[in-house]
């Protein structure tokens, strides 16, 4: 599987790399800035781009603008987006429309090195990864109309867990759950949510997304 690398970074983009050089992918593109990255992807045609949110020249959201210029313009690259810092409201930017083939995930998830080679394995087979901080944030969230007071904390874990692109199985290896149970909860939070239960796993988190969205008025 190719890889394309955008950090502005000497060390984090070399660190990178090697890193999933290691895991099997074979890196094509190891770039310092946004108009780099377009460069490599449409001559290239990664399996998937990880691109630093905040690079040259202002260092605000240029990765992310590529990211979705990747998404519009080769949709058969998928692209998972590092940041620094938890911003929803830019995740969401990522999101808009689909989840699929997109991922969205704090620096620090580099540290565990499988769950971080797992996400990248995970959008580039058109699912979705979403950090569970900001997930965890967004869950977090008081507000006077609570939508997910009806939730169980059982419920609310496996909430998060599908916010973050699980899938069924891999919530249920995470929480010692059988399959059976997982769905149950599944079918059960859908229900008191009002979502849609779509059996599509990218498009059940862009559900579950928007409904957690920053501001929606809830």
């Amino acid at each position: 599987m190719r890889v394309a690398i955008a950090e502005d970074s000497v060390l984090l983009r070399e660190g990178l790399a090697g890193l999933l050089t290691d895991a099997g992918f074979e890196v094509v593109a190891r770039c310092g800035d946004a108009v780099s990255l377009l460069r490599a992807v449409a001559a290239l045609a990664p399996e998937v781009a990880v691109v630093d949110i905040r690079m040259p020249p202002t260092h605000t959201d240029e990765g992310l603008r590529a990211a979705v210029q990747i998404r519009t313009a080769h949709p058969r690259t998928a692209v998972l987006v590092l940041s620094q810092h938890v911003e929803p409201a830019l995740a969401m930017t990522l999101f808009a429309g689909s989840a699929s083939g997109a991922g969205y995930l704090l620096k620090d998830r580099i540290g565990d090195v499988a769950e971080f080679v797992d996400a990248v394995r995970r959008v580039a087979a058109g699912g979705a990864a979403v950090d569970p901080v900001i997930v965890s944030s967004l869950v977090a969230r008081h507000r006077p109309d609570d939508p997910l007071a009806v939730l169980t904390p059982r419920e609310r874990e496996v909430l998060e867990l599908m916010a973050s692109g699980h899938s069924n199985q891999g919530i249920a290896d995470r929480l010692v759950l059988t399959l059976r149970a997982v769905e149950k909860y599944v079918s059960s939070i859908f229900g008191k949510l009002g979502l849609p239960a779509t059996g599509a796993e990218s498009r059940r988190v862009l559900a579950v997304l928007l409904y957690l969205r920053p501001g929606d008025g809830r």
